[in-house]
């Protein structure tokens, strides 16, 4: 066994079994060589480790185990990007000087804090209205607005985008918004477009966030998530922001004590 493999063993010796805010990371063995993985690795014989971030001194991938030292490799699976820290035939290995940290749903991401609390009542009736209307999920139209405005139904990006969900005035003009600043209407313009991403990409998700993002040429051109370091941060982000929707939507609405 080799030194880097042997101390990366030793490390996760170090691993709790559970923690209140805990995720899974991955002690891969091959070739008598072990690696610490994000997901499992090809031809490897993996372990999933459970890792609490909340311990976590510095802000990193491998939560308990602190700063893991040495080059590290990243890939693309199943539409998430992956690193694990063993040289993998057609892993990209992660320049310096490059700052890595652990995913963006993770308490140890430093930019987690950034994304703030699911606002549950900013257009909640349009949301509601439009996500039934159009038969696509609340909490992706939710997340694409906390994404794209943070809910301010008067924004303006330099690219042109306007309103709540962002919208281009292409897409206004095709989806019939007349109005790209009325919120209605645009929540409403948003979830007919994310309809029609979602059946040409059959569902996929991550390639409806990316197409929101780059638009569907980009999309088409690379045959996936386009390697632009914008549209793959924002795929990570709005699907963190969707499962904070998720989870905020389906907790039961506190009702006021009546003397």
């Amino acid at each position: 066994m080799t030194r880097t493999a042997a101390l990366a063993f030793g490390l996760l010796l170090l691993l709790p079994c559970s923690g209140l805010h805990a995720r899974t990371v991955y002690e891969c063995l091959r070739d008598e060589r072990l690696s610490l993985s994000t997901a499992p690795e090809p031809g490897a014989r993996c372990k999933a480790k459970r890792v609490n971030d909340r311990k976590a001194k510095v802000p990193n991938f491998w939560g308990d185990l602190g700063p893991v030292r040495g080059n590290l490799y990243t890939t693309r699976m199943n539409g998430r990007v992956v690193y694990s820290t063993r040289a993998i035939p057609g892993w990209k290995e992660v320049a310096e000087p490059v700052k890595i940290h652990a995913p963006r749903d993770s308490w140890a991401h430093e930019g987690l804090g950034e994304f703030g609390a699911p606002q549950l009542n900013v257009f909640a009736a349009q949301f509601t209205a439009a996500a039934k209307r159009n038969g696509v999920e609340d909490a992706w139209l939710r997340a694409i607005a906390h994404a794209e405005s943070g809910f301010d139904p008067r924004a303006l990006s330099p690219k042109g985008a306007q309103g709540l969900m962002q919208l281009m005035p292409a897409l206004s003009r095709e989806y019939g918004v007349s109005d790209p600043y009325s919120s209605t209407q645009s929540i409403d313009g948003a979830a007919r477009h994310i309809r029609s991403l979602m059946r040409r990409y059959k569902g996929d998700l991550v390639l409806v966030a990316a197409a929101y993002n780059a638009g569907v040429g980009a999309v088409e051109r690379y045959g996936g998530v386009p390697p632009y370091a914008e549209t793959e941060a924002y795929v990570e982000k709005v699907q963190a922001l969707v499962e904070r929707y998720r989870s905020a939507l389906q907790k039961p609405v506190r009702r006021a004590r009546r003397s």
